[in-house]
Formats: C-alpha cells, sequence, structure tokens
C-alpha cells in the first residue's frame, strides 16, 4: 500500500484523533501531539521504519529552513514569543506590573471589573489574534491576578475575544485574508456586481457563533456563568491557586523574579503602546510595499491583505523591547536584574515554543494527508439545500478541530461551500460562506492542536489543557444555539430570522447557565 492509498481517507484522521484525545486524556501534550505526528509519519512512509525516520527529519529541518531558505513565519513567530517573554519579565521586574494594579485597584472595583477590561482591551486590539492573545494576556495578567481571577478564566476571556473579534473584523489579517478568499470565489463564479468588502460586510450578522462567542463571554463575566472545569478553577483562584500549581508553572510565568519597588503604570503602558503601533506601523508598512510591487494602488484593506505578519509581530516586538529596555535602565534597575529579567522571560516561554513546534509539525503532516480534503469531501451527497448552511457550519467545524487550523479550513471549505450552493440554490451561497467562517472559528475554540489556542494560553499563563478543557462547554453551547440558527437561516432563507431563534435560544441557554451555575444578579 503506497501512501496515497492514506491520504484524503477515513485514515487520514488518524494523527489528529491520536493527539486530541490522548491531550484531553492525559494532560500531557507533548506526548500526545509527538505520538500523534508519529501516527501522520507512520501513515506517510508507509509504515517503513527507515523512511519514517527520514521523513520526521525532513519535517523538523523543515519547521527553520524550507526551500533553501530560512522558515521566516515560523522564525518570525517564535521570535515575537522569546521578545514578549522578555518584554514581560523586564515590565514585571520593573514593578510596573504592580504599579498598574495598584493604579486600577482605585479604579477597576471588583473581579467583575476587571475581567470587564480584559474583554474590552481583546475587542480593541483585533488587529491579529496572536497579537490580541498575547499583548491583552500581559497587560490584563496583573489585575485579574490581583483580584483571583483565575489563570483559565482569563485565557477563556483572551481566545473568545482574540478569533471572533478578527473574524468580523474587515480591519485585521483574519478580515483581509478572508476578503481576498471571498474575491476569487466570486470571480470563479462571475459575480462581479458586489464589491468584495461589501460581501463581507453582509457576513458579519451571519456569522452566529462569532456573535454569540462574545455574546456568551458578556454573560459570564456580567453573571458569574462558571460551570464545570471552569467553576473549580475560579474556586482553586479564590483561595490564591491561580493555576493548577501539581502541573508545575505554564508558559509566561515569572514567578521567581524579584520586584522594584519604584515602578511607575508608564512602565507598562509605554512599552506596551510602542509594540502596538510598532506592529500596526509594519504591517500597513509591509503590506503597501507589497502592493506598490504588484502594481496596486494603496489601500488599508489591500495592505492588510499582503502584510506580512510574522515579520512585523517580530521587529514590532523589537521596538517594544527597546523601549523596555530603556525604561527600565532610566528607573535605575541594575543591570544584573535586568539580565536575569531578560533571560528568565525568554526561558518562561519555552514550554509554549515546544508545543507551537510541535502543533505545526503535526498541522504539517496532516495537510500532506489531505485531512482537511477528506473532511470536505464529506459534504457531498444529495441533501435538502435548507440543511446545508448546518451541515457546512458542523463539517468546517470537525475540520478546524481535527487540523488545528481555522486559516486552512478557511482555504478548503469555503470554496467547496460556494460550488454547493452554485450547484443547488445560489441564495444560498452568503449564508453558507458564514456558516463556514463560523464553524472555522468554533472548532479552532476546541482543539487542543490549535496555535491560537496555544498562545492564548501563553498569554494568560495557563497550562494549555486547562484553557481547552474549561473553554470547551462554553464554545460547545454556543456551536448549538449557532447550528439551531443555521437550521431556521435555511428552512427559512431569512438571515433574520435565523439570527432571532438563535438570540432566543441564546437566552434560554444563559438562563440555564444561571441556574447550573447557581449564580445570582
Amino acid at each position: 500500500m503506497t501512501v496515497m492509498s492514506y491520504a484524503e481517507s477515513v485514515l487520514s484522521l488518524l494523527p489528529p484523533v491520536v493527539a486530541i484525545v490522548l491531550a484531553i486524556l492525559t494532560r500531557r501534550v507533548l506526548v500526545s501531539l509527538g505520538l500523534g505526528i508519529v501516527a501522520g509519519i507512520l501513515l506517510l512512509s508507509d509504515f517503513s521504519p527507515l523512511d519514517a525516520c527520514q521523513l520526521l527529519g525532513e519535517r523538523v529541518v523543515a519547521l527553520v529552513w524550507s526551500d533553501g531558505a530560512p522558515n521566516s513565519w515560523n522564525l518570525y513567530i517564535l521570535g515575537f514569543l522569546v521578545l514578549l517573554g522578555m518584554i514581560t519579565a523586564l515590565i514585571s521586574a520593573s514593578g510596573a506590573a504592580r504599579a498598574f494594579a495598584d493604579w486600577a485597584r482605585g479604579r477597576i472595583r471588583n473581579k467583575r471589573d476587571a475581567q470587564l477590561l480584559t474583554l474590552f482591551l481583546g475587542c480593541v486590539v483585533f488587529i491579529d489574534d496572536y497579537f490580541n492573545s498575547l499583548v491583552v494576556g500581559s497587560i490584563a495578567r496583573p489585575l485579574t491576578d490581583r483580584y483571583y481571577v483565575s489563570r483559565a478564566k482569563l485565557a477563556y476571556l483572551l481566545d473568545s475575544t482574540a478569533a471572533p473579534v478578527c473574524v468580523i473584523s474587515p480591519v485585521s489579517s483574519w478580515g483581509a485574508y478572508i476578503i481576498a478568499l471571498i474575491g476569487g470565489i466570486l470571480a470563479s463564479h462571475g459575480v462581479s456586481d458586489t464589491g468584495h468588502l461589501a460581501v463581507f460586510i453582509q457576513l458579519i450578522p451571519m456569522n452566529f457563533y462569532a456573535i454569540f462567542a462574545l455574546a456568551m463571554l458578556l454573560c459570564v463575566v456580567l453573571f458569574g456563568l462558571d460551570v464545570g472545569a471552569m467553576r473549580r478553577h475560579e474556586q482553586f483562584a479564590q483561595r490564591g491557586n491561580l493555576y493548577d500549581e501539581t502541573k508545575g508553572v505554564p508558559p509566561g510565568s515569572n514567578v521567581e523574579l524579584p520586584e522594584e519597588g519604584s515602578g511607575k503604570v508608564a512602565g507598562l503602558f509605554v512599552p506596551i503602546g510602542v509594540l502596538v503601533l510598532a506592529t500596526v506601523s509594519f504591517m500597513i508598512g509591509s503590506g503597501a510595499m507589497a502592493l506598490a510591487d504588484a502594481g496596486l494602488p494603496f489601500s488599508l484593506i489591500g495592505a492588510f491583505e499582503k502584510t506580512d505578519v510574522g515579520a512585523s509581530l517580530f521587529f514590532g516586538a523589537l521596538l517594544g523591547l527597546s523601549a523596555t529596555l530603556a525604561l527600565v535602565l532610566w528607573q535605575g534597575m541594575a543591570p544584573r536584574l535586568v539580565k536575569r529579567a531578560s533571560v528568565q522571560g525568554a526561558r518562561s516561554m519555552v514550554p509554549a515554543l515546544y508545543i507551537l513546534l510541535f502543533a505545526w509539525t503535526i498541522a504539517g503532516i496532516i495537510g500532506e494527508l489531505g485531512t482537511g480534503k477528506y473532511m470536505a469531501s464529506l459534504a457531498g451527497g444529495n441533501l435538502p439545500f435548507a440543511l446545508l448552511p448546518a451541515l457546512m457550519f458542523v463539517l468546517a467545524g470537525l475540520t478546524a478541530f481535527a487540523t488545528g487550523t481555522s486559516w486552512g479550513t478557511f482555504g478548503i471549505m469555503l470554496p467547496i461551500a460556494a460550488d454547493m450552493a452554485m450547484g443547488s440554490h445560489s441564495a444560498m451561497m452568503l449564508p453558507m460562506l458564514a456558516s463556514v467562517l463560523a464553524g472555522a472559528v468554533f472548532g479552532d475554540h476546541c482543539s487542543p492542536i490549535s496555535d491560537t489556542t496555544i498562545l492564548s494560553s501563553t498569554g494568560a499563563s495557563c497550562h494549555h489543557i486547562d484553557h481547552v478543557l474549561t473553554q470547551l462547554p462554553y464554545a460547545l453551547i454556543v456551536a448549538f444555539i449557532s447550528l439551531v440558527g443555521y437550521t431556521v437561516m435555511g428552512v427559512t432563507e431569512s438571515v433574520w430570522a435565523g439570527f432571532g431563534v438563535a438570540s432566543l435560544t441564546f437566552v434560554l441557554a444563559v438562563l440555564w447557565l444561571k441556574h447550573k451555575s447557581g449564580a445570582r444578579d
């Protein structure tokens, strides 16, 4: 049997299933990902041990060197993580994080306000999901720690604002990518009377998962809807245990660093401000250069479509680190402490780097096996067109869950959804495209091998599987609400009917969660 006989078959599901099931059962992420990688490599090599070793070596090398050149995307993202770890550690050691928490104490009255501020920051920083999770986590963590918000809750706040906000924001790396995909799809079907941006705007109210995930997050914060594993983590946090200490120190923590007593609030906001402004400037600048090279006029959406996200994050973080070093040295921090904090900050990101490298490896193997294409092939059949939006939502969710990537799911499933709509009922094209976007974000939220989920855990300094398990019940509830909405929308062919029924289902779900959690207004 050759490798091609495994590709795009049911066996292509084996690597992600092994990794995901073992990660949930054993809570040992690296071991689970490693076994998933081994399963995939064996399939790719037709179970030849020698070929498997060679293939594995090639995949490991490809993480940093590919096609005769450095793998710039991976290296830039890894570098960004290390630099951000150094920035966070220096801010903490300078006393700026504590100064911010002290300053906020007179303005942030309680635990709920601390969570609302985090939610607000997550919605404001919508440029990129990686950027959102890590930067907002660095700003919010000192405050949420002060009010004994568990790291698992913080990770949920970060993850449930990152992708849901980015996927409905046209001025973001996600929005630009989706608009570009939509443009290609419309052109291939001869649709030229509607602008690509206008179509994206029309899709926003149809993206039920993104809308109701944000609404659910707000209700969880306002009404204290802590259920299941989240409830346990919040109870432990009230006793001072912000994360499960039996599993060791999570990525991104700097608990061993001493703090200066002369820290200022500016020591937090100036470095983060430089980081944000520099990153956005690099994103627009690199996109503008790409547009110019292609002979295209400048536009903000076009710049975000063509931008080099990885390089922008890295160089933005480099300037952010420079600003941080300048501030802590001006503050008078001892050079020995500066060095110690920088090294400790870089080391704190090592567990996250390992998990991300393993996740990228298994994602590449899954891509070669055609797991996503196999999932997409399940969309065939002679189902009534009224059920197609709901079907595409489910399949996109399963594909993103199995592959760990929203963007890959968009690329695979959006053209299929458009083809199915044009072949059955063209009026359903936009609802089906929206259901793919929604399903991909849902699957990404639930997947332990998703890089966005990994980075949300890192930004919150939370153990990864703890974040996955605490977020899962909320994601599944919102997915059910969305599925109801897409079913009604397909049957009635009315976006607002689907949205209305989904809204009613959402209210009932919140009331049920209030009863389940024993929350009080």
